[in-house]
């Protein structure tokens, strides 16, 4: 079922599409069913011009322009009816919550045909082991989804737990499967047969997709269960196991790190045209943040609403800046006609995005973990008087396996060490696994140490790159932070921290729900608490 939204106004239309991807940071967009722009890392534009509603889209692969005649809201989907430029024929794309295409019917029948496949390559395997209660339905009381497939190895008195994920899931599900392997584990042991003991996990992934369960599985608590990992090719049937013990190490290259005062001065004229579009009394709210040497964003509460790119000229050697402006992923270019479109855009992100502010607004709900991370680099002094608020970095650049990614932030406590915060607004099972991705990191980095030149102690890849100047970053492994709101704090992720390495010293910290109007400690839970049995 799917209705055309009414008066459909080219202001209407462009708000419909603003609300749903708001509503839907994972969004897709597709045509014929073929995903053009994954919306987790594509950008857009979407304004009235000249009586259309014009809608832009662009990534590193692509770009899209197209004048949006109609929208039809359908079940979690929205349809776009567009125009090319210079063509009558309307043609439909599709705005689609997760790009994962495949139909219910056929997700399930590829779910259920692998825990087949696997049940049958697991009897195969582990001659004289009997596999029990292979399953894949939903549990949502204990954090259990379909696309992973688990049950028991089970041999005499001794059992395992299992757990596989497909190929045909996608990338972010088989790196997950780690945080569920562990929860199964912890269930098979406080619900199992009491005579039975499940002293270890089996975790199978696909052929290729091992590496990030690998680097995590080295950094578990190995005293407290034994860890294995398998792939398997679906087509031959072939179960491999992996030496995750033997990945080697993170290889990590840092981007080196700029001068942030002297890109916002490069930029100041071009900071100052865009404040001056926003409204006067509010003003004072607006973080202004170096985001390259070259590069200068402009955030309200986390969530960027400008920025200006300092750079050359086209056809030219002279320097110019280009300014843009848009909440989240929409991005404009600014020019002298759309001036007071932009200052119509800024009073309304200012007038919804306050602490205060209604939580079912777009602009209110969009990016909390940004606004969190905000909180956080202005108060951080106040609230963890252990860490170095001056030296705080988040979203440092970095290379890893030829994949550009981000260390989430960054800074150090009094006694010059390390410390990995990750930080999250919302619940995440996911959460401690992720946060040991940047963790490994971050080690490995600080571990690369090589002699300064006329220096007395070799210094790190940090310190080689320009962060943390005129400190002394600690040999140390580094602390692991998280923190959460206390009722977003995920039950899961007290399970699988207990499991990580003695090695790896982290700290839940839970903050008040409030934490817009106030950052405030309700309780903190450390590494050295309980271990599990």
């Amino acid at each position: 079922m799917s209705h055309a939204v009414e008066a459909a106004s080219p202001a209407r239309l462009a708000q419909s599409i603003e609300e749903y991807l708001a509503a839907h940071p994972a969004a897709a967009l597709l045509e014929d069913g073929r995903v053009l722009f994954d919306m987790r890392t594509a950008h857009y534009s979407v304004s009235e011009s000249h009586g259309r509603c014009l809608l832009q889209l662009w990534s590193e692969e692509r770009n899209l322009v197209r004048s949006v005649v109609e929208v039809q809201a359908r079940a979690h989907c929205l349809r776009l009816m567009t125009r090319r430029m210079g063509m009558t024929r309307p043609q439909a794309l599709e705005l689609v919550p997760t790009s994962d295409r495949r139909t219910p019917t056929a997700r399930e029948s590829a779910r259920r045909n692998y825990q087949r496949l696997l049940e049958r390559v697991l009897a195969r395997n582990f001659i004289g082991s009997r596999i029990e209660g292979m399953r894949s339905a939903m549990d949502l009381e204990h954090s259990f989804g379909p696309a992973y497939a688990r049950g028991r190895v089970l041999r005499g008195t001794a059992a395992d737990a299992v757990i596989g994920v497909g190929a045909s899931e996608s990338a972010a599900m088989v790196d997950g499967v780690l945080t569920l392997g562990l929860l199964w584990l912890d269930f098979c042991r406080q619900h199992g047969d009491r005579r039975r003991h499940f002293g270890g996990l089996k975790v199978i992934v696909p052929t290729g997709g091992w590496r990030t369960t690998a680097e995590r599985m080295a950094w578990l608590n190995h005293s407290a269960a034994d860890f294995q990992l398998f792939t398997l090719d679906e087509r031959s049937e072939e179960l491999t196991p992996v030496d995750f013990r033997d990945t080697g190490n993170v290889e990590s290259r840092l981007v080196h790190a700029f001068s942030a005062e002297a890109a916002m001065e490069r930029c100041q004229k071009s900071i100052d045209r865009i404040l001056a579009l926003a409204p006067q009394a509010a003003r004072e709210r607006v973080e202004i943040r170096a985001r390259s040497s070259t590069e200068v964003a402009l955030l309200l509460h986390g969530l960027e609403f400008a920025r200006v790119r300092h750079g050359a000229a086209a056809h030219s050697f002279a320097r110019q800046d280009e300014l843009t402006f848009g909440a989240g992923a929409n991005e404009t270019p600014l020019t002298p006609e759309n001036d007071e479109l932009c200052r119509e855009l800024f009073s309304r992100l200012f007038r919804s995005r306050h602490a205060d502010g209604e939580h079912t607004d777009p602009l209110f709900r969009m990016a909390p973990e940004r606004w969190l991370e905000a909180e956080f680099r202005a108060g951080i002094g106040e609230v963890l008087r252990d860490l170095r608020g001056d030296l705080l970095y988040s979203q440092v650049p970095a290379l890893t396996n030829g994949d550009r990614g981000m260390l989430d932030m960054l800074t150090l406590d009094r006694n010059g060490r390390l410390t990995v915060m990750e930080l999250k607004a919302d619940e995440d099972l996911h959460l401690p696994l992720q946060a040991l991705d940047y963790w490994i990191r971050v080690r490995a980095l600080n571990g690369d140490r090589q002699p300064a030149t006329g220096g007395s102690r070799p210094l790190s890849a940090f310190e080689r790159q320009g962060y943390f100047p005129g400190a002394e970053v600690s040999p140390l492994p580094p602390r692991l932070l998280l923190a959460a709101p206390a009722l977003r704090i995920h039950p899961a992720n007290d399970p699988v921290l207990r499991y990580l390495s003695p090695e790896v010293e982290w700290e839940l910290i839970a903050l008040s729900e409030h934490w817009r109007r106030e950052l405030k400690i309700v309780f903190r839970k450390r590494s050295e608490d309980k271990a599990p049995r």
